[in-house]
């Protein structure tokens, strides 16, 4: 094992720098005729890239390029970005909203540049429940069904499903009279019902979980808890990534997830590349595996050729080593696989609104159920009196979806499912006519306050050069 050294630095000093050189965001729209520059410079901490890849992929935003360099202890960094159409960014609350909650660290957002409806949350004063455990047809409608019977209404609901692994987080509110529910008794009740439901499907000793937890110290962004409640489900055991070693990992047309790590004792850091397919969100999830696996991301480029995305990490544990161990380096392949692979829906996209109301999960869920359907992933959340959001639907075995089967689905939920999207791979770059489609579900949308769009997360075509400017220490990139 190799270890940097480095003197003890009192953890107030860190709040004096970020006080003595406050960070600094500019948002420029005249470099470039394509794309709007987001650019920031701040006094470096850990997570400090995590939170600002959040900020951007939460409001829908296409990252299309980005530069990342933070050696000596200053974070630098420039995302080129687009609204999901491929315009520039120009709507002035959007661009205060984007400054102010990137600098949200100095005191966080002001109520001027809020901006209202535009994300589904969870309400901050809602009881979450974690669950875990193997996954199988009809376990959400089974839990959304007992929560409704205890008189719990869920306020957002969102789940994935990875190999035979399930994660969700519902987050709940008393549905008689609103706001939290804080009886202990009446949450050891809650907590024991819902046990049972998992249990009943789980042999003698198999891996589940059930939690309650309250907003005391408010909650983590849920995306990121899925990821977390995945990881220490184990989930990244099952997986079958390439290691990049070997010629085919640059094979051309393959689409896998590809992971090399190398080690740079120059430096003293393990080089990390990843290939895989493109995707919405791919670097919000590549960047949130390392931040809750403690590794520090020094310097990173990204790119993408056609589909393929390729990501260049040169990160180093929090506490200062790199490790050569092979077990280590296995597991953080492992890791970064399924980070990538979790979010990789499979089926039917069926985006829903509907006048929000207590068992409405539990109603909708219990159709899919009653049909043979199953859900890979669900997100629903509330906006103002109406319930929004996407859930993906495969038949029992995880196939693709008999039509007949949707189109009756579709019949008797009704107008709650206001679109119906294929499977399909995602393509970088849209189309004319697929741009007007999204411009046509977003009016409607618009209209009735309804569901907020998928973000969109593109790696654009990349000039190595350019971040060698921003970092006079860090070497060429291998492409």
């Amino acid at each position: 094992m190799e270890i940097i050294y480095r003197p003890y630095i009192d953890p107030e000093f860190e709040f004096l720098i970020e006080r003595i050189y406050p960070p600094w965001v500019c948002i420029d729209n005249d470099s470039y005729k394509d794309c709007t520059l987001v650019k920031v410079d701040s006094a470096n901490k850990h997570g400090i890239l995590l939170e600002m890849v959040q900020v951007l992929t939460d409001l829908d935003l296409v990252i299309s390029k980005s530069y990342i360099s933070s050696d000596g202890g200053w974070f630098m960094d420039v995302f080129h970005v687009t609204d999901q159409l491929g315009n520039k960014i120009t709507d002035e609350s959007l661009i205060l909203y984007i400054q102010q909650a990137l600098c949200a660290s100095r005191g966080g957002i002001s109520k001027e540049a809020r901006l209202p409806g535009r994300n589904v949350t969870p309400g901050l004063k809602d009881l979450a429940l974690e669950m875990t455990s193997k996954d199988r047809p009809g376990l959400v409608s089974e839990i959304s069904a007992v929560l409704v019977e205890l008189g719990c209404n869920i306020t957002t609901a969102v789940a994935w499903t990875h190999g035979t692994r399930a994660a969700s987080i519902f987050y709940v509110e008393d549905g008689l009279e609103g706001g939290p529910i804080t009886d202990p008794i009446r949450l050891a009740h809650v907590q024991e019902q819902l046990e049972n439901v998992v249990k009943a499907h789980h042999e003698e000793g198999e891996k589940r979980s059930v939690r309650l937890t309250t907003p005391a110290g408010g909650h983590t962004h849920k995306e990121r808890r899925l990821h977390q409640l995945m990881y220490a489900d184990e989930d990244y055991e099952s997986c079958r990534g390439c290691d990049g070693s070997g010629s085919s990992a640059h094979k051309k047309g393959c689409d896998r997830t590809h992971v090399n790590i190398e080690s740079c004792k120059e430096k003293g850091y393990w080089i990390v590349n990843v290939r895989s397919r493109d995707r919405p969100k791919l670097l919000f999830d590549t960047v949130c595996a390392l931040t809750d696996l403690q590794y520090v991301v020094f310097h990173a480029v990204v790119a993408s050729r056609g589909t393929l995305a390729d990501q260049e990490y040169f990160v180093r544990h929090k506490d200062g080593y790199t490790s050569n161990t092979e077990s280590e380096r296995h597991k953080l392949t492992l890791c970064l696989v399924a980070a990538i692979e979790r979010r990789i829906s499979q089926g039917l996209r069926l985006d829903l609104c509907a006048k929000n109301r207590m068992g409405l999960l539990s109603d909708i869920t219990r159709v899919f159920r009653e049909n043979g359907l199953s859900m890979s992933r669900i997100e629903i959340g509330t906006r103002g009196e109406r319930a929004v959001g996407s859930i993906y639907v495969t038949d029992a075995s995880g196939d693709e979806v008999n039509p007949n089967a949707v189109e009756l689905v579709t019949k008797e939920i009704g107008e709650s499912i206001i679109a119906v999207h294929k499977s399909h791979k995602w393509a970088p770059q849209a189309s004319s006519s697929s741009r007007t489609s999204h411009k046509i579900h977003n009016r409607r949308i618009e209209e009735e306050e309804e569901e907020e769009d998928r973000p969109r997360f593109s790696l654009g075509s990349l000039v190595w050069s350019h971040l060698e400017r921003l970092s006079s220490s860090f070497g060429a990139i291998k492409s």
